[in-house]
């Protein structure tokens, strides 16, 4: 009979092979990102260093623990546990630098939005990009339709409200000016800095997430270390899990 309960150590495999199928994947992704990297390496491609290190970590970690599962040696268990702890400190300390810097980037962003707006209209071919802008992400100046004085651009006339960033809202154009009679209500500054916040919140979805799933790991292999530390000690049958 083993050491640890038959229930928690089937659960605390399955989801280990499930984060070294994970590890898999990531692996896989690496190589084709690689290759796409050297490629444009001639160009300053990215380094993809990063992808390799969590990929292994992951498919790495994932095999260590199965095996301290299966072999219910002490030490693997600790070696183990001792992993979930410093991925959990990283994982929080990551997420709140993530955090953080959303909410000075979306401090900084509001604060410049005004001045860049008043550059782009005094130069010719910086409104004409701003009007493909608007024409795309189905939006209306920079950080508003007065950007544009008293002559709103067709660019602006709220047609079409489903834009690539979701669907949009039409409001009037300002009182005294000229131009379509229903404009994009949002503004560019707005969309864009969405795509940002998208990345932002991703990001924090995956390392809270990660933190929440090593503190279970870390919490089952110190009930597993326990479970086994105490069947050596009395030499006796593996305890039930309902006693812990």
């Amino acid at each position: 009979m083993g050491k640890i309960n038959g229930c928690l150590k089937c659960l605390f495999i399955f989801f280990n092979v499930l984060f070294a199928i994970v590890g898999c994947v990531l692996i896989y992704l690496a190589v084709e990102v690689t290759a796409v990297a050297i490629q444009m390496s001639a160009f300053g491609g990215p380094n993809v260093g990063w992808i390799w290190v969590i990929a292994f970590g992951i498919f790495g970690i994932s095999s260590l623990g199965i095996f301290a599962a299966c072999s219910e040696k002490v030490l693997f268990l600790k070696i183990f546990a001792g992993f979930m702890g410093i991925g959990m400190i990283i994982m929080l300390i990551f997420g709140t630098v993530v955090a953080v810097l959303r909410n000075k980037v979306k401090d900084m962003y509001q604060h410049e939005a005004k001045q860049f707006a008043t550059h782009i209209m005094k130069d010719t071919d910086s409104k004409k990009m701003l009007e493909r802008i608007q024409e795309i992400v189905k939006c209306c100046g920079v950080v508003g339709a007065d950007d544009w004085g008293t002559e709103i651009p067709l660019s602006c006339d709220c047609k079409d409200t489903s834009g690539p960033l979701g669907h949009t809202t039409c409001k009037s154009k300002p009182m005294g000016s000229t131009g379509p009679a229903q404009i994009y209500s949002m503004t560019c500054s707005d969309s864009i800095f969405s795509i940002a916040d998208m990345f932002f919140k991703v990001s924090m979805g995956f390392l809270f997430g990660f933190a929440v799933t090593a503190l279970m790991g870390l919490l089952i292999s110190i009930l597993m270390i326990h479970q086994v530390t105490r069947h050596d000690s009395i030499g006796g049958p593996s305890i039930a899990m309902k006693g812990y």
